[in-house]
């Protein structure tokens, strides 16, 4: 039922964080995974260590967020394999200030990166999926897709964003076998949570606080729903979004 052999797969921002720990976990699921990222380097250790476990991997270099290049990115993954049959939304980014010190140049980069990168990668993987018989779209929310954050307006609507548009396309393409769902990860230790928690005094003590695990997540925490949500045992599951955040939200 979790058995991902034979599956391609294709992770934005999997060179880093929570994107690498789910190409890990659909990975060693059984899936060829693809990573894809801007940074080069970031993107070749990260491709290193997955093929040091023994997992099929490639990595392709993408900015997500231009529609040209996406465009050439999946006439890639065409060309490489004819089909796709899992995308994982997860190229973040942020920018941390009031609302009204934003300047339209930040707003626009975060909508451009959060939520027009998962419009244009999903419109794009559509056919793949097609000629594959079905597919499986996770887009990557947040918490903040629920809560609002005086200092990341951007970063929330456009996580609000995400779960919306995850509805529309389970709405939309579950005629053609594809389910789309969201997750909605809590406080987990990366690269982006590390600067935020060195730019926002006082935000360790508040998520351990208010947290009922006792702890920040760890990219590994997000493994579980990658294979479930990647795999036949989510078939009859659509629309959703999905917290995984120790409980952060039921408090």
């Amino acid at each position: 039922m979790f058995d991902l052999s034979d599956r391609i797969a294709l992770v934005t921002g999997g060179n880093g964080g929570i994107g690498l720990g789910m190409a890990r976990a659909l990975g060693q699921a059984g899936a060829t995974v693809i990573i894809v990222g801007r940074n080069a380097e970031k993107s070749a250790a990260a491709l290193r260590d997955l093929q040091s476990l023994g997992l099929r991997a490639e990595s392709l270099a993408c900015d997500v967020a231009l529609e040209a290049q996406v465009q050439r990115l999946f006439a890639e993954v065409q060309a490489r394999h004819g089909r796709l049959d899992i995308l994982v939304n997860n190229a973040g980014s942020t920018v941390r200030k009031p609302l009204q010190d934003f300047s339209l140049d930040d707003w626009n980069t975060v909508m451009d990166v959060n939520l027009t990168s998962a419009f244009l990668c999903a419109r794009a993987a559509y056919p793949l999926m097609l000629k594959a018989g079905g597919g499986k779209v996770i887009n990557i929310g947040s918490i903040l897709s629920t809560f609002g954050a005086a200092y990341a307006p951007a970063y929330c609507a456009s996580k609000g964003g995400i779960v919306q548009l995850t509805k529309s396309l389970a709405l939309a393409w579950a005629k053609d076998g594809i389910q789309a769902n969201a997750v909605l990860p809590g406080w987990i230790d990366t690269d982006l949570t590390v600067s935020a928690r060195n730019q926002v005094p006082g935000l360790n003590e508040r998520v351990l606080a208010r947290t009922p695990a006792g702890r920040w997540g760890r990219p590994q925490d997000l493994a579980g729903i990658a294979v479930f949500l990647a795999s036949a045992a989510s078939d009859f599951v659509t629309g959703a979004a999905i917290p995984v955040d120790g409980g952060y939200s039921a408090a």
